[in-house]
């Protein structure tokens, strides 16, 4: 509670310096959500004609190893306003003077909704997927050309990242994993030369999405977006350990068809149905590869206190994800 109240202090003191809302009392300050490396808080004001939400963001660290990260997601979201599928940037400041804030802070609209909900939403998500890679791609974002490629490095980091790592049978059948992707990578490097490049969130994961009542949806958390292929998007929200996370849910091969179709649809691509299901179905491989090179980086994050954030239900299924590993390699064959 005293972190907390710490925090929302931090929060109101810091928005009262900088007049991007005019605040009354810390009251108008409540702690919203928190990832792995950003922790959200909901500012409410009142305005003449109702109530008025915010969301500030507080950066605490970079998957993409970015010194300016808060910045990087700001700039995203600038580049995705047009979607009318994002939420829309206001305010960035990479250096508060508090360092209460971490590495910077992001002022942003608060959108109303629950969670994705496979068994109901995947229609939504294909139209909102196919109204972010519509967008022009921008310049400030990095580029990934080679999905499968840049994954694997990637994902060799992550694996690397604590040579005192103890879990040594894990690491080993994650490389050997990793020599089956880059063998796959061989044969597929080909078919993704041409593919054309979109700006791609790569973390669709269940909560990233926002679903309000009506069925209009939003994808929110941007921090690991690039400009890559359409597939790294596709691939990522199919996968099991993204739609195991936070919803224990698996799709059929004919579900996860009917996904990608209907992704075509949206986006009225020129493109046939079984060459997106397989291109899909290799990203797939491939992020399972990340995914779980993620997991055996933060278990030792977690269990030596390297966190700024922590959570112990992700802790919980990071565990999970790694006793179970064998069973994801064997279901992505």
């Amino acid at each position: 509670m005293q972190k907390d109240a710490n925090m929302v202090e931090a929060v109101h003191d810091f928005l009262g310096h900088k007049g991007w809302l005019q605040l009354e009392g810390p009251e108008q300050v409540t702690f919203l959500a928190a990832g792995e490396y950003n922790e959200n808080y909901l500012i409410v004001t009142e305005e003449l004609y109702g109530e008025s939400r915010h969301v500030l963001r507080i950066n605490h660290g970079s998957q993409l190893g970015l010194d300016d990260q808060i910045a990087y997601e700001f700039a995203v979201l600038q580049a995705l306003v047009r979607s009318g599928v994002t939420p829309r940037p206001y305010f960035c400041d990479p250096e508060p003077d508090d360092e209460r804030l971490g590495n910077g802070v992001l002022l942003m609209e608060y959108l109303d909704g629950r969670p994705l909900d496979y068994a109901r939403d995947t229609d939504v998500a294909a139209g909102i997927l196919a109204a972010v890679h519509a967008q022009p791609v921008d310049a400030r974002l990095l580029t990934q050309r080679n999905p499968v490629r840049d994954i694997v490095r990637e994902s060799e980091g992550l694996i690397s990242r604590y040579p005192d790592h103890p879990m040594q049978r894990e690491q080993k059948r994650l490389l050997d994993y990793r020599d089956s992707i880059l063998s796959l990578a061989e044969e597929t490097d080909s078919l993704f030369a041409d593919e054309p490049l979109v700006m791609v969130n790569t973390e669709v994961n269940s909560h990233n999405f926002i679903i309000a009542e009506n069925g209009r949806g939003w994808l929110v958390d941007w921090e690991k977006a690039v400009i890559s292929s359409r597939y790294q998007d596709l691939g990522h929200f199919l996968v099991e350990t993204t739609t195991r996370w936070k919803r224990d849910h698996a799709y059929s091969r004919e579900e996860k068809r009917a996904f990608v179709a209907e992704y075509l649809e949206r986006g009225k691509l020129d493109i046939s149905l079984d060459e997106a299901v397989f291109k899909t179905s290799v990203l797939e491989r491939t992020i399972l590869l990340r995914a779980l090179s993620w997991c055996f980086m933060a278990w030792h994050e977690y269990s030596h206190g390297g966190r700024a954030l922590e959570n112990l239900d992700t802790f919980d299924r990071i565990r999970t994800y790694l006793d179970e590993m064998e069973c994801f390699f064997t279901h992505s064959d």
